[in-house]
């Protein structure tokens, strides 16, 4: 990808060169998976790989968008003052939740703009391509129409969109990494407070791959929204004995004391995994700060057996990857990351294992699955920002 195209895309659309440019990575979770809707902690990072935007205020009330991804839609074409969710508007309806939105937030937008994105985030793959869009538009209206709307504003009204607008309901975890992503750095992010921290992560020695199963993920139609209630369930028959208000809040010893209030053994197994995975999860910084990635990859190995079997998010393909993945040298650990119910996985390899890693794993899946999975060698970059014209990769 690079500027010279997406210019040119622009120009084609709207006869007409862009005045700014703007970028929103996608992310990857390292650990801490559907811990975020139960007040717990999750540990991403920002990648590098990302949605692009050049855009152009105009004088009227006009909103002209247009995707390189989605070349077939056209240009998408919408009033300032017609910010209702349109199912023909497909990916569109993102960016519209986003400045629908902020105006209800009392930012002014006075004008109409142009844009025209293309992202390198694989679409379906749970590397978040949707709170990519989200986080980008707010970054191209702020740049625009010098908002200054704070960035922890801007993570939560695309959790809004995403839940309100777009009608999924997922937590923060996705809009607050792309939002506040930083190079060569994970966040542990408590879901429940928002209190975070940075914590480096030197990878001198290994790579993290990203696995994408191409099983599309349609996360609105898919059994999440399930699998939360089943996680309300399970805390509202805990809060008959226990003060508590999220699942997250809970130690092992309290789960396990009081797990017989979970009348019910499936929603049971479904809350084990939201109580283990929190505790795996502020395990895993502390033993990235000692300099101990063995350990932070037998956690991530933990991670998805309880997604496998407690959670029950995987499926065969997820796990045909991992599993895969596990039995080849130099990996430290692997797990699936995202939502689930296909998607990606990722794992960290050693530097010399990358070439042969992506050879028989994806040897391996083929055989198994019938169709290839892709790879992807990531690096962990910075959150959603205005860029230079000039530099769009």
């Amino acid at each position: 990808m690079n500027v010279i195209t997406l210019n040119k895309s622009f120009v084609d659309a709207f006869q007409v060169l862009p005045k700014q440019a703007f970028f929103a990575p996608g992310r990857i979770n390292l650990i801490g998976e559907h811990t975020d809707y139960n007040g717990g902690h999750v540990f991403p990072c920002a990648i590098t790989y990302g949605t692009y935007a050049v855009a152009r205020k105009r004088e009227d009330q006009l909103i002209r968008l247009y995707s390189k991804n989605f070349p077939e839609k056209g240009v998408i074409e919408f009033n300032l003052n017609e910010l209702d969710f349109k199912q023909e508007h497909g990916w569109a309806n993102y960016p519209k939740g986003m400045i629908r939105y902020i105006i209800e937030e009392g930012y002014s937008i006075a004008n109409g703009f142009d844009c025209a994105i293309e992202g390198n985030i694989p679409n379906g793959a749970g590397l978040s391509s949707s709170a990519s869009i989200e986080l980008l538009t707010g970054v191209v209206v702020n740049g625009l129409f010098q908002l200054e709307i704070p960035r922890l504003e801007l993570i939560k009204i695309g959790k809004r969109v995403e839940n309100e607008f777009i009608g999924v309901n997922s937590g923060i975890m996705d809009q607050f990494a792309i939002g506040m992503g930083q190079k060569d750095a994970g966040i542990l992010l408590d879901c429940q407070t928002l209190k975070y921290v940075y914590a480096p992560i030197q990878l001198e020695n290994h790579k993290i791959i990203i696995m994408n199963t191409n099983k599309r993920r349609e996360l609105a139609d898919s059994k999440y929204n399930e699998r939360r209630s089943e996680c309300e369930a399970a805390l509202e028959q805990l809060q008959q004995k226990l003060p508590i208000e999220a699942l997250g809040q809970l130690s092992e010893k309290e789960f396990d004391e009081h797990q017989q209030l979970i009348k019910d053994d499936t929603v049971r197994r479904r809350a084990k995994h939201a109580v283990y995975e929190n505790i795996r999860t502020l395990k895993a910084l502390e033993e990235l700060k000692a300099g101990h990635l063995e350990v932070f990859g037998q956690l991530m190995n933990q991670s998805h057996i309880s997604l496998r079997d407690d959670y029950e998010v995987t499926g065969i393909e997820l796990d045909s990857l991992v599993e895969a993945a596990w039995n080849h040298p130099g990996v430290l650990g692997a797990r699936m990351t995202g939502a689930g119910f296909g998607g990606c996985a990722i794992a960290i390899v050693e530097n010399n294992e990358v070439e042969n890693f992506i050879t028989n794993v994806g040897d391996a899946y083929l055989k198994k699955i019938g169709y290839a999975a892709d790879f992807y060698v990531a690096s962990i970059g910075d959150g959603a920002k205005e860029i230079k014209l000039d530099t769009v990769k």
